[in-house]
């Protein structure tokens, strides 16, 4: 698509939300185009705390299906819509409800986090939802002498394990992007550059190695951990261990810095089906729209609320 191409969308989808009366919402690994048209752009946290509290009539969530999901939860009494239903999430995939009751059951008692990467019905079967920018906090939050359940990220519970000292019971599910990213990956820092800043999502098969680098260049951190660090960094150069989305914004939000992806093969697909022409034809014809069943909702609700108050 040209220059001019875009500018023309853009300015028609903003037409559209607009006599919609619609907010449009969009996740840090979105293509260029779709963030650049979006009024919010952020990581799972942010997002869900501008669904729970918009005025708009209608949130387009340009995301995968579970952030879609989560932003019905939070607000009801809105219209969701998510420019093509078939953004689904691995991560959310490698749970359902049957086997988190099940796993609940082998240890009655216990205290199960789950990671906002899961589906509605895995939420309502949860006492906390986290994100990777609070999971920390959650978990601090729990009571010492609490078994705890967490899910459905293998790499994110071992670095939770290192970072509070707490012992899980954790769910072998992975993102098969972030997975993708393994401690091989790291050597070219290592080796050929010294002088740059290392970002590293919690997700990725490589934190644990990376956290055993005991030096401070190395920086285990959310989506928008990344993006707050390097604006108020005074270095100039940063690698980026995560979905290669990130690096867009990080440009726009810190333009005089040079950021450079781990690996350029750190791309979701799902996060790549929603286009700036979807987007269109989502607000223009109404869809689709994603409604979670109101009893499932509200068995959901408290799990994500805990998960929005604690910072």
């Amino acid at each position: 698509m040209t220059t001019t191409e875009i500018a023309a969308l853009h300015e028609e989808v903003r037409a559209l939300a607009a006599e919609r009366e619609a907010v449009i919402l969009a996740h840090n690994y979105q293509v260029p185009e779709v963030q650049d048209v979006a009024d919010f752009v952020g990581d799972s946290l942010g997002l869900s705390r501008e669904a729970a509290a918009t005025d708009a009539e209608a949130i387009v969530f340009c995301g995968v299906h579970f952030m879609a999901e989560t932003a019905s939860i939070l607000a009801p009494d809105k219209t969701v819509l998510i420019p093509d239903l078939d953004a689904g999430c691995s991560l959310a995939a490698s749970i359902t409800a049957d086997q988190l009751r099940a796993w609940k059951a082998e240890h009655p008692g216990a205290v199960v986090v789950s990671y906002v990467n899961t589906t509605a019905e895995v939420k309502a079967e949860s006492d906390y939802c986290c994100t990777s920018g609070n999971a920390k906090s959650v978990i601090e939050a729990i009571p010492e002498n609490r078994e705890i359940l967490f899910l459905p990220d293998l790499f994110l519970g071992v670095w939770l394990e290192r970072t509070t000292g707490r012992k899980l019971k954790i769910w072998m599910g992975e993102c098969h992007v972030h997975a993708g990213i393994r401690p091989a990956d790291i050597e070219r820092w290592q080796d050929e550059a010294p002088d740059a800043e290392l970002l590293v999502h919690p997700e990725c098969g490589c934190a644990s190695q990376c956290m055993a680098f005991g030096n401070d260049r190395t920086h285990i951190l959310s989506t928008e951990g990344m993006i707050n660090f390097a604006k108020s960094s005074p270095k100039e150069r940063f690698l980026v261990a995560t979905e290669t989305g990130i690096i867009h914004r990080l440009n726009k939000e810190a333009p005089e810095k040079r950021f450079e992806a781990i690996s350029e093969k750190a791309i979701c697909k799902y996060m790549k089906m929603i286009t700036l022409e979807k987007l269109r034809d989502s607000l223009r014809d109404w869809k689709h729209v994603v409604k979670v069943e109101p009893e499932l909702a509200a068995r959901a609700r408290g799990a994500i609320d805990r998960m929005v108050a604690i910072t």
